[in-house]
């Protein structure tokens, strides 16, 4: 798919896209809980429809319409001899230690990126949780066999919390509570709290020390109807709201502000850029600071951010940092490399294109912002969040921005452009 973004204004409002973490999460419950769960506010981008798919694959039944999902559920009893989770990280990394309280042998399987992504760590923890596991030199597919034995262990969690979420999961399911999971080196702590705060509204009893021990305790049985809301996605919901500082004033609604998400800290990096923004109880309303607002010339402000625990706003902070005036840094860089693409450098290349200078120093991107962004043909990479972050920073731009490959943004958000054109946008989709 081919898209141009014109240089636009916006106005209205927008609710934000379910959030995927959010729902996939609520799946992998839904599937564990035995019984029948309601998923309210479902999202349907591709990785919500491939954890759709992985719940069918092991054992749930599952009934669709708009405005809900249905899941009947008696844990996991996998149907057939394989499951593929598309090109969802957090997927694989979640299904997988649920897979293996199975007694079955069950291939796990992906594409796209995620044939590219490692998975060492299951080769690593598997054998002492009593699962056989067969990979490609720690990539997929993996051929696993369980059934899962939870026993007290130490994993290292600097390379990803989705496979702590994983693991929490299963451990949670086997009812088993003189067991704790150890954890060096957390990173994403606000995906944890996620994962945590799922398995406690269903009714488990999971908690954590420092987010460096992990218990489980009994509780009372699981209700046999569970109702279950998907909140609103800050992770897409920062693409809006960067677009609005760019090119507002809009509202973005449905988010919720003591959510545990951790791209809701997007809000504070556009307070350092000195963005408009009120916060009102249906939803926050975010414009260019007030000199822009009045037809004045001044830019946002440079700032400073450090991502590492929430480096999905890269891409939505590199399209901030291009219209704020100095030099902005966010630090995190080294949790870039192993996302659908190499973050840090397609995002060095592809703005780049657009005219924008980006520099990479160890584990800082440095981001030259105030000049006037280009008209230019981009590359989304194949990565949704390339693909959104170029067409935000399109709306300032000097001319029209082609976005060649930019169907990326069904991975995470099918209605994006869409979106866009109901704002004001002018948006050719082809």
């Amino acid at each position: 798919m081919r898209v141009i973004v014109y240089p636009s204004k916006l106005v209205g409002e927008q609710i934000a896209p379910a959030s995927k973490s959010s729902m996939q999460r609520a799946c992998a419950a839904a599937l564990l809980h035995k019984g029948k769960t309601i998923i309210t506010n479902p999202g349907h981008s591709n990785d919500d429809l491939a954890a759709i798919d992985v719940i069918q694959k092991l054992g749930a039944d599952v009934a669709i319409n708009n405005a809900t999902i249905t899941v009947t559920s008696n844990g996991v009893h996998p149907v057939g001899p394989a499951m593929n989770c598309g090109e969802s990280g957090l997927g694989i990394r979640m299904f997988t230690p649920i897979a293996a309280l199975s007694n079955q042998t069950i291939s796990i399987e992906g594409k796209g990126s995620l044939v590219k992504r490692p998975m060492h760590f299951f080769d690593e923890i598997f054998p002492s949780l009593g699962v056989a596991i067969k990979s490609q030199k720690g990539f997929l597919p993996i051929e696993i066999k369980g059934p899962l034995q939870p026993v007290s262990i130490t994993v290292d969690g600097s390379l990803s919390s989705q496979f702590l979420t994983g693991l929490l999961m299963a451990y949670a399911a086997t009812e088993v509570y003189d067991t704790e999971i150890k954890v060096l080196d957390l990173k994403s702590k606000p995906y944890i709290d996620l994962t945590l705060g799922v398995l406690n509204e269903f009714g488990w009893n999971v908690k954590h020390t420092n987010y460096e021990i992990f218990k489980f305790y009994s509780h009372t049985p699981l209700k046999p109807l569970i109702e279950y809301t998907v909140e609103g996605d800050w992770s897409g919901a920062a693409f809006l709201l960067v677009a609005g500082a760019i090119a507002g004033p809009l509202k973005v609604k449905g988010l919720q502000l003591d959510s545990t998400q951790a791209d809701k800290k997007i809000i504070s990096a556009l307070i350092s850029a000195n963005a408009s923004i009120t916060i009102e109880s249906d939803g926050i309303i975010i414009g260019p600071n007030k000199n822009m607002e009045n037809g004045g010339q001044e830019k946002l402000n440079a700032f400073q951010f450090d991502a590492t625990d929430c480096p999905d706003l890269f891409p939505p902070l590199v399209a901030l940092a291009c219209y704020c005036n100095g030099v902005s840094e966010i630090k995190g860089v080294n949790r870039l490399a192993h996302k659908e693409s190499d973050r840090g450098l397609t995002l060095q290349a592809e703005f780049a294109n657009m005219g924008v200078n980006i520099i990479l120093a160890g584990d800082v991107m440095q981001i030259h912002g105030g000049t006037e962004i280009k008209s230019a043909v981009v590359f989304s990479q194949h990565d949704h969040r390339i693909a959104m972050a170029t067409a935000v920073a399109a709306l300032g731009a000097n001319g029209p921005v082609e976005i060649t490959e930019a169907e990326a943004i069904n991975k995470s958000y099918t209605d994006f452009f869409m979106d866009l054109q109901q704002l004001g946008a002018k948006v050719d989709i082809e």
